[in-house]
């Protein structure tokens, strides 16, 4: 039997962020059992937690959905530190440092947040138009409706498109089938209040259709407007709505430009699992 927990992430408010299964201790275990696991539970991921292999982490995390392994994603980095944290890990230095397929990932406390750097993307830049015309397609959308568009991989192979407002995100609806395997997160600008701009993210390559609140694409959406000067340095970002979540994303970037993504963390479930 090995620990577990289950983590709601990106919400100050029960039930209404994402959650991510988190197994203790997770060495011994062959990837098969991970992967069924994974598929088990249905969540967008599953995490294992292991011994670093670098001397400068504190721990090692192994990430999976439904359909497979992920090298980073944003909120079972976020659930697993705060799950690792609740089971009584220290980190080493000032910073918690998560080893992971795309390498070192540092974390900090920020009022009361954890927040992650968001990592170097893996594919960036402009989208060519055969991409942006099976995006359309997949959303449902006509292209002249895409404003702007960038790859923004850091790991689960986003590709983003900017539309005309937040109104117009939430009132997409599209075409799993079309989309395929492009992993396809969807903004647009709020012209005021507590949000920036609302976010979706579709992964249907990944066995979930829609994802409810996304740390990775934030992250990648913020090294691109942010970049560009679009967004702020600082903002909130909302995402879940179109599902019923209540999903907040807190970005900020540093003096020396590092993208910082945060958002609330709470247990929801402790147990052990049999695996």
């Amino acid at each position: 039997m090995r620990s577990f927990r289950q983590v709601d992430v990106f919400s100050a408010e029960p039930l209404l962020g994402n959650p991510v299964a988190v197994v203790h201790d997770a060495e011994g275990l062959e990837d098969e059992q991970l992967a069924a696991f994974a598929r088990w539970t249905n969540l967008s991921e599953t995490t294992f937690l292991l011994p670093p292999t670098s001397a400068e982490a504190d721990y090692r995390l192994r990430i999976f959905t439904p359909g497979g392994e992920l090298p980073f994603a944003g909120h079972p980095t976020l659930g697993s530190a705060h799950a690792w944290l609740e089971a009584g890990g220290r980190p080493r230095g000032e910073r918690i440092v998560q080893e992971c397929g795309v390498g070192l990932v540092e974390l900090h406390r920020e009022q009361g947040r954890l927040a992650f750097a968001a990592p170097d993307r893996l594919r960036s830049g402009s989208v060519g138009a055969e991409d942006l015309a099976r995006v359309a397609d997949g959303l449902r959308i006509g292209r002249d409706e895409i404003l702007d568009a960038e790859w923004v991989d850091n790991g689960p192979g986003w590709v983003a498109v900017l539309l005309a407002d937040a109104a117009a995100v939430l009132s997409v609806w599209p075409d799993p089938a079309a989309l395929g395997d492009l992993a396809v997160g969807v903004v647009g600008i709020y012209p005021e209040g507590e949000c920036a701009i609302e976010v979706r993210a579709f992964v249907g390559g990944l066995g979930v259709d829609e994802d409810p609140v996304t740390g990775s694409l934030n992250a990648g959406i913020a090294q691109w407007l942010v970049g560009n000067g679009t967004l702020p340095a600082a903002y909130v970002a909302s995402q879940g709505t179109a599902l019923g979540r209540h999903g907040r994303v807190h970005v900020a970037s540093d003096p020396d430009g590092v993208i910082w993504v945060g958002g609330d963390t709470r247990t929801t479930i402790t147990g052990t699992v049999a695996l």
